[in-house]
């Protein structure tokens, strides 16, 4: 049988809204931009963000629909690292760019991007206290 190499490759999120994604991915969690797609119309289609590694974030421009429910089987959420010491400052800053955190355990903060998908800002295997 075949080996996947360790790490990951990427991660892609369907979003209604690029303009807003990219709002809400780059100018409120900061990460950088690896790459921008158009369509054949050379309308935006997908920005990718970079996550290290050699990792990135597709970020796909789709039609409407509904989001499948937390409860239900598929991916759950996307989890990014940060430090445990900023914590508190990335609950203020995500406050008040008015993405509040929903929910959080001892190693992760949870909070929704402009689409209802979760996100979940992790310093796992640090808790907070």
């Amino acid at each position: 049988m075949p080996k996947l190499r360790p790490g990951v490759h990427h991660l892609a999120v369907c979003v209604t809204d690029l303009e807003r994604a990219e709002a809400f991915f780059v100018g409120v969690l900061g990460l950088p931009v690896r790459e921008r797609w158009t369509d054949d119309a050379g309308a935006p289609r997908s920005l990718w963000l970079d996550l290290g590694d050699g990792a990135f974030l597709a970020v796909e421009k789709v039609g409407g629909g509904q989001r499948r429910s937390d409860d239900g089987p598929g991916h759950h959420c996307v989890a990014l690292p940060i430090e445990r010491s900023e914590r508190e400052a990335w609950k203020a800053h995500l406050a008040g760019a008015g993405y509040p955190v929903e929910r959080e355990s001892a190693f992760t903060l949870y909070l929704r991007d402009p689409e209802g998908a979760l996100i979940a800002l992790s310093h796992h295997p640090e808790p907070a206290n």
